[in-house]
């Protein structure tokens, strides 16, 4: 069979006659180094090649059965919509069926056929796609991660020496690529950082392992594999035909769309999506690994597309596109080995004075981790982020807890070159010293942004609030402003008044400054 020849079955699946349900004329074929799909109006029909890549085994009849099975399984954890059943095609005489009594010669993939409109990278592309659609996909995804397997086996794939050797292949098949898409320089102090990354931080893979975040991930997450199909969100065609592609930190999944994000200019975008879904997993440690996944991701994007290259095949204006976009991605993957100013922000004000309306902006417009006290209490307590605590989520020693905690993640993600916001009422004098000493101990540049409004427009925000973590009511506005210890002298050289009442550029800019 030569490459400007279909098989037969592919042939015959390209007249309407073949189905048994309508189609949209004319059938289109696409195609992939590892697949044929036919899109056929409501459904799709995928057909894997019979490809040996070493990475990846479709050789026999019966792997390819048993991939199209994997597929199935593992994509209806994120798309059960779309991912509908595998079904043998099989032969009579000259003819071919799906389904039928005959001997299978092939498996097929029946899958439900969406617009490509749908797709997150076609919508940001379009400009359609927001911050809401992001923190949803962070919610989306949280409960994705909740529901994957890990096991001894799945965990294994988390040792230092698994995940580097992904790393140092990226390098051998990419040196070549030197003085062409990427510079000597770009490689070798690339290359430099994940040394360093994985010798210095033996004990954190192995927490990511003894914790369980490494997990049976999709693997592939990025925009194209995400789409927004009649009002849900689906995590699609995920990594079947290769354990240790999705045998991964779950921060390995994450990486993916923060990445394509980032590579557009849109860290405002990447920031709704990251920190939602770290408050909604609580894996705020997971931070200190997403740096070296970031670097794998943006790389391996660069990788691919110098593979074009060599391609004999490919015309030469794509060759030069193809050189600037691979350029682009080493460029940024180098860039994401460069180290990192962290800072640490401390919002503080009454409930309801806009203090996580203000944080979230903050966060979005400073690239900066955006952690809740809500959030971090409701995870100690081990109850659900949508639940309402009760009276012992509050006592004096879970709020301590609390505070400890945030201190704690502060000065985690702040010494690993993160910008932090850590958000809570900070009404104590106490508190918020123990803040200025953890940053002047490890020489942390800090901001508190106190928070103010007017007694009734508080009032106001507080009856209204729905749909939020936080807990606190109306009812406790009094002993809250009761109780509330005016800033120190030590505390004034940090500290910046926010009215949330006006509109919050203009204030920003004055915390830019500073």
């Amino acid at each position: 069979m030569t490459e400007a020849t279909l098989p037969a079955l592919i042939e015959q699946m390209l007249q309407p006659g073949f189905y048994p349900h309508a189609v949209t004329e004319p059938i289109q074929l696409v195609q992939t180094h590892i697949s044929y799909v036919l899109l056929t109006g409501d459904y799709a029909y995928k057909i894997k090649k019979p490809a040996n890549f070493g990475f990846l085994d479709f050789s026999t009849l019966e792997k390819r059965q048993h991939f199209c099975q994997e597929e199935l399984r593992l994509n209806q954890r994120g798309a059960a919509e779309l991912y509908l059943e595998v079904l043998p095609a099989t032969q009579i005489g000259e003819q071919y069926h799906l389904g039928g009594t005959g001997e299978p010669v092939e498996y097929v993939l029946k899958m439900r056929q969406f617009p490509q409109e749908s797709l997150f990278s076609n919508l940001f592309e379009q400009g359609k796609l927001n911050e809401t659609h992001l923190e949803e996909l962070g919610r989306v995804v949280a409960q994705y991660h909740a529901k994957t397997t890990t096991n001894d086996y799945i965990r294994s794939f988390g040792e230092v020496f698994q995940v580097r050797a992904a790393f140092d292949e990226n390098y051998e098949q990419t040196e070549k690529y030197i003085g062409g898409p990427q510079t000597q320089v770009q490689f070798d102090e690339t290359k430099a950082y994940t040394e360093r990354f994985f010798a210095e931080r033996q004990e954190l893979f192995q927490s990511r392992m003894q914790n369980d975040y490494i997990r049976e991930c999709h693997g592939d997450l990025h925009l194209r594999n995400i789409a927004l199909w009649q009002d849900q969100i689906l995590l699609f065609d995920c990594i079947e035909f290769n354990e240790p592609f999705r045998f991964v930190d779950v921060m390995f999944d994450i990486a993916y769309a923060v990445m394509d994000l980032e590579a557009q200019q849109r860290k405002d975008l990447s920031n709704a999506y990251l920190n939602t879904y770290i408050e909604q997993t609580g894996d705020w440690e997971g931070l200190q690994v997403l740096p070296i996944y970031l670097n794998r991701q943006s790389y391996v994007r660069a990788k691919v597309t110098s593979f074009l290259l060599d391609d004999p095949g490919v015309p030469t204006t794509v060759k030069e596109e193809a050189a600037k976009t691979a350029a682009k991605y080493y460029k940024l993957a180098w860039e994401y080995t460069k180290p990192k100013q962290g800072q640490l922000i401390l919002m503080s004000g009454l409930s309801g004075s806009g203090k996580s309306t203000t944080a979230k902006y903050l966060a979005r417009q400073l690239a900066a981790i955006h952690i809740r006290s809500d959030a971090v209490r409701k995870h100690l307590g081990g109850i659900p982020l949508s639940e309402r605590g009760g009276d012992d989520l509050y006592t004096a020693e879970m709020t301590q807890k609390t505070y400890a905690r945030l201190l704690e993640l502060g000065t985690i993600l702040a010494n690993q070159g993160f910008s932090v916001i850590l958000d809570a009422k900070y009404d104590r004098q106490q508190l918020r010293q123990e803040v200025i000493e953890q940053a002047e101990k490890y020489q942390i540049p800090l901001k508190i942004i106190y928070c103010t409004a007017p007694v009734e427009v508080i009032k106001e925000r507080l009856v209204n609030r729905t749909g939020d973590i936080a807990d606190a009511t109306v009812d406790l506005l009094a002993s809250q402003i009761q109780q509330a210890e005016p800033s120190t002298d030590s505390e004034k050289p940090y500290t910046q008044v926010w009215d949330t009442t006006q509109p919050q550029e203009s204030q920003l800019n004055k915390i830019i400054r500073q």
